[in-house]
């Protein structure tokens, strides 16, 4: 089978780049639509209309309403055909940028990103993650184009709420185990081809940083500053998370999270949160040592990620809700293909039960 390596376009990281914005725009198209709700604006629009000012380049602003459903990506797709852009931004959180990809695949045109907090693996990635009005997932779109630019001006995801960040780090926590797991049971990548070497590597180089790094940077956004260390794990969260992947494979991690999309009690929690309880319930599935999971658990705890239900916000699941999170992870369409072997709803309704006691049982 053959193997596929794809990225965007140009990758740009570093405190201020925000201001190169105008530049990156109009390298790609002469009018911009940008897609950003309304507290990103408020925070960006005067940097983003200054580094307009210096180029021949336009721009319109769409303004998100907070989820990425069909509805609103059908509104923003008319939206930005009757202001004639040739190029669309999104800005801010994962699920803006995620419409601003679907609208641009909609209407053929570059797309450039440039997320306001590290919060997932979005920015980098050809894929939308589409939910219901309700926030359930409803749907992967994969799209035949990545960004053409990602912009990350890591000043201000310093700014921004610590636990966008920690969101991240869960996402991108579980990119290597999915991405070995994927190697090794023979599956295949988003792109329905073989993992690269490179894509295995990345996602091993991602792993790599968050533990040397992790509580640091968390330190550091606490505090509003841009350290090395928040340098390196929004690299570790944005880009090797990204590449690690869409080249790596996704395997019953984020089958689990998209099945915890169901629970109404887990609907405040984050991507990452549910993404990081995913890959707990994984290690379970695969039958990893207690000491690996209790590796993974203690280094959750350590920075402040859910190793639970519970943690979620989800008090005495019915067993019902449970095989129904089940139901949703096992579809053999989803990234749970990816796993060695047929896992059930039962078997993963049970290894969520386990995982609330299993820090005391281990010890």
């Amino acid at each position: 089978m053959k193997r596929t390596f794809a990225a965007p376009g140009r990758y740009t990281q570093s405190a201020g780049v925000l201001a190169q914005l105008g530049d990156q725009a109009v390298q790609h198209g002469t009018s911009a639509f940008m897609v950003a709700d309304d507290t990103v604006w408020e925070l960006t629009s005067e940097t983003v209309e200054k580094s307009f000012d210096a180029t021949a380049g336009t721009f319109e602003r769409g303004r998100f309403g907070g989820e990425c459903s069909a509805d609103e990506i059908d509104r923003l797709t008319a939206a930005t055909a009757r202001s004639g852009a040739d190029v669309v931004v999104g800005i801010g959180g994962g699920k803006s940028l995620d419409t601003a990809k679907s609208v641009a695949a909609r209407l053929d045109v570059p797309v450039g990103t440039v997320p306001t907090i590290a919060s997932n693996d979005s920015p980098t990635s050809s894929i939308s993650i589409v939910y219901g009005e309700d926030g359930a997932f409803a749907d992967a779109e994969t799209h035949c184009r990545h960004p053409e630019f990602v912009l990350v001006d890591t000043a201000v995801i310093a700014e921004a709420p610590t636990h966008w960040f920690l969101s991240g780090i869960g996402d991108a926590l579980a990119t290597w185990y999915e991405a070995k797991t994927t190697w090794e049971s023979g599956g295949t990548t988003v792109f329905d081809d073989r993992p690269t070497y490179t894509g295995r590597a990345l996602a091993r180089t991602c792993y790599r940083l968050l533990r040397e790094h992790a509580t640091g940077a968390v330190r550091g956004v606490e505090s509003g500053s841009v350290t090395e260390s928040v340098e390196a794990v929004t690299e570790a969260i944005i880009l090797l998370s990204g590449l690690g992947f869409e080249n790596g494979g996704l395997a019953a991690a984020h089958a689990v999270h998209d099945g915890l999309t169901t629970l109404p009690g887990a609907s405040s929690a984050t991507h990452g949160e549910k993404v990081t309880v995913g890959l707990l319930a994984q290690l379970v599935l695969e039958g990893a040592t207690d000491r690996t999971i209790d590796d993974v658990v203690t280094f959750a705890t350590s920075v402040g990620l859910p190793t639970g239900l519970a943690d979620l916000g989800v008090s005495d699941p019915s067993s019902e809700e449970l095989l129904e999170v089940g139901r949703v992870a096992a579809d053999s369409a989803g990234p749970m293909a990816n796993e060695p072997t047929d896992i059930s709803a039962e078997r993963i309704a049970d290894a969520l039960r386990v995982l609330d006691d299993f820090e005391s049982a281990i010890r």
